[in-house]
């Protein structure tokens, strides 16, 4: 499909949306939706480079890991005190304030060994949770943004929960107790399937999942990549392929220096992934922005900068990050760049570049 030519007039605001860290964000006349502009990015075929006002999280309440986890996100929030208690699995999480999210109760854990978990873990009944409540309060038919599904605590999170970190990382590499855990990821897949559609069926407007799964910390990777190929993304592509078989846009969110890793993560059949900061998110993206589309974090200006230099620097990533067939997506973790002329520049000199397409 050929997009219009970018026109001045787009640039009138029309409306803002609310900003936590700082005055609301202005939404200008864009030519087509922004949900039509965010999949369009995802279909390497972008109309302008996608920031913090494409999309937006779906949490529900009914998913009792949201709530441990102090992560709902529906039209009324839940406020993050009330999380922790338990999850699907019965795992007890605390809330913690200092931190603004919760951690799983230390010194209990359920597994020692990975072979046990056939006999000690109780399966959650995903149709006794409160779906109805959660489908009258998220409310997706008159938003014009991507809506992305977030769901927490993937495969190796998973394990981390049953078994605390340090077993789990052996469970991960101990011949004895691999098989189990290959067959357990296996199982949490169709887990995650089964719950797919469930959210699905509820919140019929969503139009991706964004899954979490950390593999590693500031300095480096929790596990090698061969550990990463072999034990966990077959489990993970069990859960791509169904998710691209409906149409839908695959997320990875995965914390920790992970360079090593993407191509672990390319190999899952994930479409985007945002790297941390620790993360060289920029040769990450020159590496494999053709295979993944990756969020990258722009070279930073001072506070004081001019808006000149504020434009200048907007048009750097341009020039750089928006590429025909290489899109990026603008890191949330440099969204700080992101003043009123910046935005303005980044949005003009995208919208003018891929419209020559």
């Amino acid at each position: 499909m050929a997009y219009p030519k970018f026109d001045e007039k787009e640039l009138k605001v029309v409306g803002e949306v609310p900003n936590f860290m700082g005055p609301p964000t202005p939404l200008y006349d864009f030519p087509v939706s922004r949900k039509e502009a965010y999949i369009a990015t995802m279909k390497r075929k972008p109309i302008w480079q996608i920031t913090d006002i494409e999309s937006r999280m779906v949490c529900p309440k009914a998913n009792p890991d949201n709530i441990a986890r102090a992560f709902v996100f529906e039209d009324t929030p839940m406020p993050p005190e009330q999380g922790g208690g338990k999850d699907m699995f019965g795992i007890e999480w605390v809330y913690v304030p200092v931190a603004g999210g919760s951690m799983v109760k230390p010194g209990n854990p359920l597994l020692k060994d990975a072979n046990e978990w056939k006999e000690k873990l109780v399966w959650p009944d995903i149709d006794s949770w409160d779906w109805e409540s959660s489908a009258k309060n998220i409310n997706l038919s008159s938003s014009d943004q991507f809506n992305m599904a977030w769901f927490l605590n993937g495969w190796f999170e998973r394990l981390i929960s049953f078994m605390d970190f340090d077993n789990a990382v052996v469970a991960l590499i101990d011949e004895d107790q691999k098989d189990a855990v290959k067959e357990l990821f296996d199982r949490l897949s169709d887990l995650y399937i089964k719950i797919i559609d469930k959210y699905l069926e509820y919140f019929p407007g969503i139009d991706g999942f964004c899954i979490h799964d950390d593999w590693g910390a500031q300095k480096d990777t929790f596990f090698s990549p061969d550990t990463a190929m072999e034990m966990i993304v077959p489990a993970m592509k069990k859960v791509t392929d169904y998710l691209h078989s409906k149409g839908l846009i695959a997320e990875l969110h995965s914390c920790g220096m992970l360079e090593k890793q993407v191509p672990s993560i390319i190999a899952a059949g994930w479409d985007t992934w945002t790297p941390q900061a620790m993360n060289d998110t920029q040769k990450i993206y020159e590496l494999y922005g053709d295979q993944i589309i990756i969020g990258v974090i722009p070279d930073k200006f001072p506070p004081d900068a001019s808006e000149e230099e504020q434009r200048a620097a907007a048009a750097a990533y341009v020039e750089k990050f928006c590429r025909p067939g290489k899109p990026s997506l603008f890191s949330y973790y440099g969204m700080e760049l992101l003043t009123p002329a910046f935005r303005e520049e980044l949005y003009k000199r995208s919208r003018i570049k891929y419209s020559e397409i």
